[in-house]
């Protein structure tokens, strides 16, 4: 398979190369070239960065001898042949021209000289973090771009920092046998980024793919049918840069079929309608935070609980996310890190989140950046002031080494994070499908390097292809098991399943199930998550929260509803659910903040 063979040069790489033209051809290096604004990717090897580059003209004070013709009057007495009669000889003054050395102090242009600004800090402390840049200056046959780092201006680093023509893919991809994946597998999942010659990120769309196999089928369009069983090697290449990925379709048809079969528990709840998401982002959009207008205050909001009590729980601050982690004028999905989190996990004190564009969380192929927080460094205010330059320098860069940001990547809906010691995972499903039977996609990404390392799918079947369990919400509770919730509209049910891998195959059950649609107006859910203390599963809506036995070490019932929680948080919507031992976490947009609940438990 070849795609995109022709007219592969993205608008940046072209861009790009016509500024190189014109560098080549003009004499004036101590000027900037300006590119369009495009990510770079760091490599492995550190520079210096410096805050600034001039190229100076030095003057020196030298000194110089020349040569001077002067004409003196001489009175000198000289002979002459005749003397007087006296006897006495006779002088004469005679005019004479002499020559003298003279040393004259003259300011000479010796030569011009690159000099350097403040030496800030290694490039190798920005490793992690999403670097950009629009204009870099030439110096002795060498480029040095001004990048900016996660939103602020920074200073000069010589591109050999970058990794240059690199490809960076996933090196095993995992598919489950589906005869009717009606899409495949996109062969774009598994790039972690690719680079041209200059160390800047180039569209996935304009890395050629290519496929050694003998029985699988993958389109121009670069989908892999994953239909019946086989291998293929998948080779990615732009310019220079290349890599390979070994793509398997398991060999069990069956794999994932199981039976929905467990007895829904029934509740009495009342009618519980919320508002629609689009008034909730209406009206909370005007209070969007900046880097200049950041938040100095926390918010708490109270919930009223099922037994009428106002006091019933509460949620406050504990952390205010940067406002971006990207440079002004960032206009490409790829290039900007938005503040918009669709998606929340807590480990220890490791806090990941999912950042999609707003907008994007419904798209088909959704993608955004994933964000890693330590927050044993995290301060509840001045982390939004990152993109600025209203931090000191020092401070802004103890801040930045406890941020990951990962490559442009898959998220599907965002809302599907979870994670161990060692790895996030998202479960990257559409949340438009309308519960179709093709395979869902779990991903995994390293938090050491916040890139992905491994791709499973996975199918979950009720007896058949006709009764599929698509999970637009889940949960990660070791590295081989998930719990996913699951909405069957027509029979007003949840269901709660527990996904287990063994290896790279994937059995799925039936764990429980609530004989209730919860809100009646047909709400999505914001959030799913199982608190492993108190053996609850924790699901929300806008501004609802509802606390569900997970009977999975028996300590509830499976499926009872337990209580349920109405925040009044001026309609902005809840975003995600995280918990860590008896810990709960969410996450609200406009200002995207993270807030811990309170009392939640009694």
């Amino acid at each position: 398979m070849r795609r995109f063979a022709l007219g592969m040069m993205t608008s940046a790489a072209l861009m790009a190369g016509l500024a190189s033209q014109v560098q080549a051809s003009s004499k004036d290096y101590s000027k900037s070239t300006k590119t369009d604004l495009v990510t770079k990717i760091m490599g492995n090897k550190s520079y210096q960065v410096y805050s600034s580059l001039k190229l100076e003209e030095v003057t020196k004070k030298v000194k110089t001898k020349t040569k001077e013709k002067k004409k003196y009057t001489v009175k000198k007495k000289v002979a002459v042949k005749k003397k007087s009669k006296k006897g006495k000889t006779k002088y004469k003054t005679v005019k004479q021209v002499k020559y003298k050395w003279v040393t004259k102090t003259a300011y000479k242009n010796v030569k011009k000289k690159w000099k350097f600004g403040k030496k800030l800090t290694a490039s190798a402390d920005f490793r992690y973090a999403h670097v950009q840049s629009k204009s870099y200056k030439v110096k002795d046959g060498k480029r040095y771009y001004y990048i900016y780092v996660n939103g602020r201006p920074v200073g000069y680093v010589n591109e050999k920092a970058f990794a240059l023509s690199k490809a960076n893919v996933v090196s095993q991809v995992s598919l489950v046998n589906n005869p009717y994946d009606s899409v495949g597998f996109n062969a774009e999942d598994a790039i972690n980024y690719v680079t041209d010659q200059h160390g800047s990120l180039v569209d996935n769309d304009s890395v050629e793919i290519s496929y050694k196999s003998a029985k699988l089928n993958i389109s121009d369009t670069g989908y892999v049918s994953s239909r019946k069983a086989g291998t293929a090697v998948l080779t990615f290449k732009y310019g220079k840069a290349k890599a390979t990925s070994k793509l398997t379709v398991r060999g069990d048809a069956k794999e994932g079929i199981s039976s929905a079969d467990v007895t829904p528990v029934k509740t009495d709840l009342p009618e519980i309608k919320t508002w629609s998401a689009s008034d909730g982002a209406r009206l909370s959009s005007s209070s969007t935070t900046t880097s200049k207008d950041a938040v100095s205050s926390s918010h708490k909001y109270w919930a009223t609980n099922m037994s009428g009590n106002a006091k019933g729980a509460d949620i406050e601050t504990i952390f205010y996310h940067p406002a971006v982690l990207s440079a002004p004028g960032s206009s490409n999905l790829e290039a900007k890190v938005s503040s918009a989190v669709q998606g929340i996990d807590f480990y220890d004190n490791d806090l990941v989140t999912s950042n999609l564009d707003l907008g994007q969380a419904d798209n088909w192929e959704a993608r955004g950046h994933m964000v890693y927080y330590n927050m044993r460094k995290v301060k509840k205010y001045n982390w939004q002031l990152i993109p600025s330059k209203m931090l000191s320098f020092n401070t802004w860069l103890s801040y930045i080494k406890n941020i990951k940001v990962s490559p442009y990547m898959k998220l599907g809906h965002g809302q599907s994070v979870g994670s161990t010691k060692k790895y996030v995972y998202v479960l990257a499903n559409w949340n438009r499908s309308n519960n179709w039977s093709n395979s869902q996609e779990l991903i995994r990404v390293k938090k050491s390097t916040m890139e992905i390392d491994k791709i499973w799918t996975f199918k979950v079947w009720n007896g058949s292809a006709k009764y599929p369990r698509i999970f637009l919400n889940a949960d990660v509770i070791d590295d081989n098991t998930l719990l996913a919730l699951f909405h069957n509209a027509y029979k007003h049910r949840y269901e709660y399943w527990k996904i287990s891998r063994s290896g790279d195959s994937f059995k799925a059950k039936e764990v429980g199930a609530t004989g209730s649609d919860l809100i009646s107006n047909s709400a999505e859910v914001q959030g799913f998550v199982w608190n492993s203390a108190y053996d609850v599963y924790y699901i929300a809506f806008n501004d609802y929260l509802f606390k569900i036995g997970a009977g999975l070490d028996g300590k509830t019932d499976a499926g009872k509803l337990l209580n349920y929680y109405k925040f009044d948080t001026g309609r902005r919507e809840f975003e995600g659910l995280s918990s860590y031992g008896p810990e709960l976490y969410l996450n609200l947009n406009h200002p995207t903040e993270t807030l811990k609940v309170n009392h939640i438990t009694k």
